[in-house]
């Protein structure tokens, strides 16, 4: 059996504002740098060690990473980082508070972009898209992988390709691995594990800084999954699969 732990990063200062994110690169709160002491204290808890980890360009999954490893005292372990663990680009919605977007496109239009698993936000502007080719994190990606938005798909897409190039030979060379991400990239990489339809995944949502872990099998199918909790129990199939999407609350993960 192999153990895979994904972790998305601690509560930003565009989630505390009720912002889309995407691949604008905001930091954390002092929520979210507790929340990723938390969830290191916790991995260690249970046990659990790594051999490498991955995450994003980003640095609020960056810094997640790092405070988690400081906590476990595995700073010394391998890290990845790339472009293609980064959150959905959430094109033009970049920056905007989620209300107030509700009253400028109308809640049938909103609810499409948070339902649908095909459907684009609108594309980011010209200036804007200029910055992210600019960015020095990007120096060196096809000018064509850098977005002007995605839908969810869009962003399995591209996380498939570093999931099959790069977690699956190390899970095959049984490294214990942990993946530092976001909210709409791991659940790109729970509905592929689980194989959720796309019109379920919807109410697909994962929360800050808490540990998800996969048991995977030989073949690297799913045997369970479990969220780590606080009080050192483990969480059966703990994904929320029915989430009131009415309620903003419960939206986090749109960026």
């Amino acid at each position: 059996m192999k153990k895979i732990v994904f972790i998305r990063h601690g509560q930003s200062l565009f989630n505390l504002e009720n912002r889309f994110t995407g691949w604008v690169d905001i930091d954390l709160t002092d929520e979210g740098y507790n929340g990723a002491r938390e969830a290191g204290a916790i991995l260690k808890k249970h046990g659990f060690t790594f051999d490498a980890a991955h995450t994003s360009v980003l640095k609020r999954a960056i810094r997640t990473l790092w405070i988690l490893l400081h906590e476990m005292d595995l700073v010394w372990i391998p890290v990845q980082k790339s472009w293609r663990l980064n959150e959905r680009h959430y094109g033009g919605l970049q920056g905007m508070n989620k209300d107030e977007v509700m009253v400028k496109f109308g809640e049938e239009q909103v609810n499409e972009w948070r339902r649908s698993a095909s459907v684009k936000p609108p594309v980011i502007s010209a200036k804007n898209h200029l910055a992210d080719q600019a960015d020095p994190k990007y120096a060196g990606i096809e000018a064509e992988n850098i977005p002007l938005t995605e839908s969810l798909l869009d962003t399995e897409k591209r996380a498939l390709v570093y999931w099959n190039e790069q977690i699956v030979p190390n899970l095959k060379q049984n490294k214990r691995i942990i993946i530092s991400a976001h909210g709409n990239t791991l659940r790109a990489l729970v509905k592929y594990l689980d194989q959720i339809p796309d019109e379920a995944v919807a109410s697909l949502n994962i929360p800050n800084s808490t540990p998800l872990v996969y048991e995977l099998d030989n073949d690297l199918n799913p045997i369970r999954h479990y969220y780590l909790t606080h009080d050192g129990k483990a969480a059966e199939d703990a994904i929320p699969r029915h989430i009131d999407l009415s309620d903003p609350n419960n939206c986090d993960w749109l960026g």
